[in-house]
Parts: C-alpha cells; sequence; structure tokens
C-alpha cells in the first residue's frame, strides 16, 4: 500500500470514528516502515482538522466529533508508546482549562485533542481551576498560549481574574489569552483584555497556528 493511501485511511478513521481502521491504518504504515510522525501529522491530524472546520460550519455535530476524538486519542497513545516523542519538538505550549465553578469541560476537552493534535503541546488543567493554577502553570511551562473555557455566565468572571493574575505576575505580555464557552462573546473578550474569543475548536487552532507562524 502507498504512503497516500495509507495515510488517507488513517484520515478517513478519524472521519468516520472507526477505531479499527485507525489501528489497521498505524499497523500497515508500521509494515510499510512509513514515519509514524507524519502518520499523526498528515493523517489522522488532517481528519481531526477535516471534522473540526466541518463542526465550525455546523455541519457535523458535538457527539460525532467526540467519537473521533476518541479514536483520534486512542491512535495519538499508540504512537506515543512505539516512539520517543521527546524527539517531536512541540510547535508551542497551551495552557487550558475550565474556569472555577464550572464542571462543563466536553468542549474543551475536544479543543485540547485537536491543538494537541496539530504539534502544540498541552498542559490541561482539567475543570473548576482557580484563576492563579492558570498562571502559576504558564510559568511553570513557559507556555505561549492561555485559554479558559466558561459555560456560566456566574462563571465567566473568572475569565477576568485570568487576566488580572496574568498582569499581577508580570508575564501578560508574554502569553497570547483565548476565552470561550457558551456565553462567552467577542465583545466580553474586549471588555476583560483577552488578545481572542475563541467560537470553537477549529477556531483556536487556527488562531494558535497562526501565531507559531508569526513567532517563527
Amino acid at each position: 500500500m502507498s504512503k497516500e493511501a495509507v495515510f488517507e485511511k488513517a484520515k478517513q478513521s478519524i472521519i468516520e470514528a472507526d477505531e479499527d481502521m485507525a489501528l489497521e491504518a498505524l499497523a500497515e504504515a508500521e509494515a510499510e516502515g512509513l514515519d509514524l510522525v507524519e502518520l499523526l501529522s498528515h493523517g489522522y491530524s488532517a481528519g481531526m482538522k477535516e471534522l473540526g472546520d466541518l463542526f465550525g460550519m455546523g455541519e457535523i455535530f458535538l457527539p460525532e466529533l467526540i467519537f473521533a476524538t476518541e479514536v483520534m486519542k486512542t491512535a495519538s497513545a499508540e504512537i506515543e508508546g512505539k516512539m520517543d516523542m521527546s524527539e517531536v519538538k512541540a510547535a508551542g505550549t497551551l495552557v487550558i482549562g475550565t474556569v472555577e465553578g464550572d464542571v462543563h469541560d466536553i468542549g474543551k476537552g475536544i479543543v485540547a485533542s485537536l491543538v494537541k493534535t496539530n504539534g502544540v503541546e498541552v498542559i490541561d488543567l482539567g475543570r473548576e481551576v482557580p484563576a492563579q493554577a492558570f498562571v502559576d502553570a504558564a510559568i511553570e511551562h513557559n507556555a505561549q498560549f492561555v485559554g479558559s473555557s466558561a459555560l456560566l455566565t456566574t462563571t465567566m468572571t473568572v475569565q477576568k481574574d485570568i487576566e488580572d493574575a496574568l498582569k499581577e505576575a508580570g508575564i501578560r505580555d508574554k502569553v497570547k489569552t483565548m476565552v470561550g464557552g457558551a456565553p462567552v462573546t467577542g465583545r466580553w473578550a474586549d471588555k476583560i483584555g483577552a488578545d481572542q474569543y475563541c467560537e470553537d475548536a477549529s477556531d483556536t487552532v487556527n488562531y494558535i497556528l497562526e501565531w507559531i507562524e508569526k513567532l517563527n
């Protein structure tokens, strides 16, 4: 099987959320001696990006994206287990979490997975994350990006607290901040001084990759 055919199979396995197909593509790539990082980037990640774009356009729904993300996680874990991922230089680092008081993290989880598959290191702080924890993680991991998700109007204010805490720590000008979540808007991002409002996962990935390109 040609390299292109294997990559296409990997891509389709994500689009169709077919775990068996994903593992078959990996086995075929190994049998052909293909570069597994390339397989991850041009195969599985390409499928995830296409789905992210379709989700952003409203052509597929959240459950389909969640199923595909699970297959993506399986494929990524298999590849990581077969090679030394320390050899793969991350393009940048994103600290992400759902803010304190908020337990909804499906959307944040999808963003984290999609960003990770695009070669960016992700420090996922989980949910119910206090503002200071975002700052501490950004400093510890020398992150270029800080993303926060708030699904409730009552928890949105924590996103402003993050902006304030970053300023207080003296690192606000060293990171790009992104805010998202159901009640969050571009106007809210402007009001609190965030760099970017991200409507969905593909929006977040595109913003991060554009900035990485500028930084390099």
